[in-house]
């Protein structure tokens, strides 16, 4: 059994934690509603949330340990224990998963010699099966501390851990440069990204998910198309949509997408046709 009550931060780390937390807890009608972003307040510090954080972020609020562990244990995005500089996610939800995130899972673990929630000796990768990304239209999808890895095929996958179990530069597909899993709980909790243009860097949907959207622009359904066209039918050429490129050099081919129009896989017709 864990000695209670939990040891408190040293003075100088409680001095400062405090000060953001005062900070993020002005932003709310409710000191209550500051729980989450507080929980990534204490996991950027230590990499997890431990019982030390959780009694900080109780005192703060006015709420029991019990309370704190509550939202704790709920949210996936919050450790419980140790874990690696970098937190690699393999989508294994429907979609990815019968486009290759169960294979790819697989042959992590197998290639890393961890289990589902382990970390690597070097304490550098922690690898954890997740549920959907949003990114149905890139899978089968991996997230490094939450930014995009796109079309990865076990191969595309084993490169990337490695690289970053090397340290090499690794870029993501979308959205901003990589940082460690504490920076990037830090950023969660609000507090700016300061590095140089990680702010400015984007990503977007692909042409999957928005033909919705330009189909209610009044374009046409020829040119908003996404399926294959019935045999012998002539597909139209679409231009690329804006965050449909792939720039990372961890993506896999864009030809394991689901998305790319000579894929086998799929439905052949639309709906009303």
């Amino acid at each position: 059994m864990p000695q209670l009550p939990a040891p408190d931060y040293p003075a100088d780390v409680r001095t400062r934690l405090e000060a953001d937390a005062k900070e993020i807890i002005s932003r709310y009608p409710g000191a209550r509603s500051a729980l989450l972003p507080l929980l990534h307040l204490v996991q950027s510090e230590e990499g997890y949330v431990t019982r030390t954080g959780v009694q900080f972020c109780a005192e703060l609020l006015d709420l029991t340990t019990a309370e704190v562990t509550a939202v704790a244990t709920f949210y996936t995005m919050y450790r419980r224990k140790p874990g690696g500089e970098y937190h690699v996610g393999v989508c294994t939800n429907t979609l990815c998963a019968v486009m290759g995130g169960d294979a790819i899972f697989s042959a992590l673990q197998e290639h890393l010699g961890v289990g589902n929630g382990g970390t690597t000796q070097d304490g550098k990768v922690t690898l954890e099966h997740i549920e959907c990304n949003a990114a149905c239209d890139f899978a089968p999808v991996l997230m490094v501390n939450w930014e995009f890895f796109d079309n990865q095929t076990i191969e595309s996958a084993k490169r990337l851990v490695d690289d970053l179990r090397a340290g090499s530069r690794v870029e993501p597909t979308r959205g901003a440069p990589l940082c460690g899993f504490r920076e990037t709980s830090r950023i969660l909790a609000g507090f700016p990204d300061e590095r140089p243009g990680a702010v400015e860097a984007t990503g977007g949907a692909g042409p999957a998910s928005l033909i919705g959207l330009r189909l209610s622009r009044g374009e046409s359904a020829a040119a908003a198309r996404v399926v294959h066209p019935r045999a012998g039918a002539t597909r139209p050429a679409a231009a690329p949509e804006p965050g449909a490129e792939h720039l990372s050099s961890h993506d896999a081919p864009q030809t394991t997408s689901a998305s790319d129009p000579e894929h086998p896989a799929g439905p052949v017709t639309e709906e009303g046709e």
